[in-house]
C-alpha cells in the first residue's frame, strides 16, 4: 500500500481543518488506518485510528471530541476532519496502514509523507 497525505496548511486556532490520505495498491480495505504527527522537537505520536471495516475508531485523549477520522473504502481514501484546533496541534501529520487494528496505535507498516499543519495563536 502506497499512502499520500495532503491538505496541510496554515489554521488559527479554534478554525477547523480536514486531512485527507489516498491509498493505491491492494486490498485498501483489509488494512486499518491511522493517522500520528509528529511535533517539533517531540516523538511521533498516536493520533486517531480505523478499523478496517470503519465500524470502531480510537483517539488520542487530547484530540477525543475534536477530530474525526474516517474511510471510503470505495474510493480508497481516508480523512481526518479536525476541529476546535489548537497551538499544540501544530505537527507535521502522518498517515499511516497497518493489517492489524489492535496494533496500529503503536505501529504501522505502511506510511505516507508527511503534511504539516500549523496552528497559528
Amino acid at each position: 500500500v502506497q499512502l499520500q497525505a495532503s491538505g496541510g496548511g496554515l489554521v488559527q486556532a479554534g478554525g477547523s481543518h480536514k486531512l485527507s490520505c489516498a491509498a493505491s495498491g491492494r486490498a485498501f480495505s483489509g488494512y486499518a488506518l491511522g493517522w500520528f504527527r509528529q511535533a517539533p522537537g517531540k516523538e511521533r505520536e498516536f493520533v486517531a485510528a480505523i478499523s478496517r471495516g470503519g465500524d470502531t475508531t480510537k483517539y488520542k485523549d487530547s484530540v477525543k471530541d475534536r477530530f474525526t477520522i474516517s474511510r471510503d473504502n470505495a474510493e480508497n481514501m481516508f480523512s481526518l476532519q479536525m476541529n476546535n484546533l489548537k497551538p499544540e496541534d501544530t505537527a507535521v501529520y502522518f498517515c499511516a496502514a497497518d493489517p492489524n487494528y489492535l496494533y496500529i496505535v503503536y505501529r504501522a507498516k505502511y506510511w505516507g509523507k508527511g503534511t504539516l499543519v500549523t496552528v497559528s495563536s
